[in-house]
């Protein structure tokens, strides 16, 4: 069995955490047994799942899906027994001053053991779908590029056979697509443009594609009057979805994502974006 892997990046504040959640909830609705992983500690994935006290175990979140969080000590002691064979360090305290001591030592380790991690819940199969909720876009090249780094250094060994396979999976089309989210303005569109440039001109990741989240809606009813505070309401309307609409022109857009009116809790965002991803699909 082959899993695929989806990775959600983008900038800060364009809600990358309810559109991992999305996929992985859009998945489980089509069948698939999906792990959804907060590559970042702490980040907002869980919430958006409805659980957001996640482990580093996996937890189930319903039937079909289950979410964790890399804790880099953990994945640490995981690294080193599992992948590259060195009995594992017996608790987390000194794994965590050793992965400390790595860190500060040794080019990329904490990148590659937070990427590995992940690719390694790929590797050996057991979910359809692994969706993590990434770094931010302004992060994330370290750790696309971290195996790579590795590569470099390592002239042989039972490390460099572990970095190649990760590499592997990265930049295969069929199993690693990176997903960037993004708003429709200047900043985040100018960021998205520069990510996209940056993996075109490194080509780690398989496929890759873009989704704009909150994109308005055109205006479909004609607004009676001129004055009044709907007429002045439409007007914002149409005035805002003019500027999206300039600014989605800068990307190539695969999907768009609706501005989600009222107030919703992080889980009933995420489902509500599932709905859209799950009708595109």
């Amino acid at each position: 069995m082959s899993s695929r892997l989806v990775l959600v990046s983008g900038k800060g504040g364009v809600g990358k955490s309810a559109v991992a959640a999305a996929y992985a909830l859009a998945a489980r609705r089509r069948g698939e047994r999906v792990l959804a992983i907060d590559m970042l500690d702490g980040g907002g994935l869980g919430a958006h799942l409805g659980e957001p006290d996640l482990a580093f175990q996996p937890r189930p979140i319903g039937e079909g899906l289950e979410a964790s969080t890399i804790d880099r000590a953990e994945a640490l002691i995981e690294y080193l027994r599992v992948q590259v064979g060195i009995p594992a360090l017996a608790t987390i305290g000194p794994a965590a001053r050793a992965f400390d001591t790595l860190a500060s030592t040794a080019p990329a380790i904490r990148e590659v053991v937070t990427i590995g991690k992940v690719l390694w819940e790929v590797k050996r199969g057991v979910w359809d779908l692994v969706v993590a909720d990434a770094a931010p876009t302004g992060q994330i090249g370290s750790y696309l590029r971290a195996a790579r780094t590795v590569r470099e250094l390592v002239a042989s060994g039972r490390i460099l056979d572990q970095v190649e396979w990760m590499e592997q999976i990265l930049s295969d089309p069929d199993r690693t697509r990176l997903v960037l989210v993004t708003l429709p303005e200047e900043l985040p569109v100018v960021e998205t443009e520069e990510t996209i440039a940056w993996v075109e001109a490194e080509q780690l990741v398989g496929s890759l594609s873009v989704v704009a989240n909150r994109v308005l809606p055109p205006l479909d009813a004609e607004v009676p009057g001129r004055d009044g505070p709907v007429a002045e309401a439409a007007a914002l309307h149409q005035s805002l979805w003019e500027e999206q609409q300039q600014w989605l022109g800068h990307l190539p857009v695969e999907l768009a994502l609706p501005y989600l009116f009222g107030t919703h809790t992080p889980a009933e965002v995420a489902e509500r974006l599932a709905d859209v991803l799950e009708e595109s699909s």
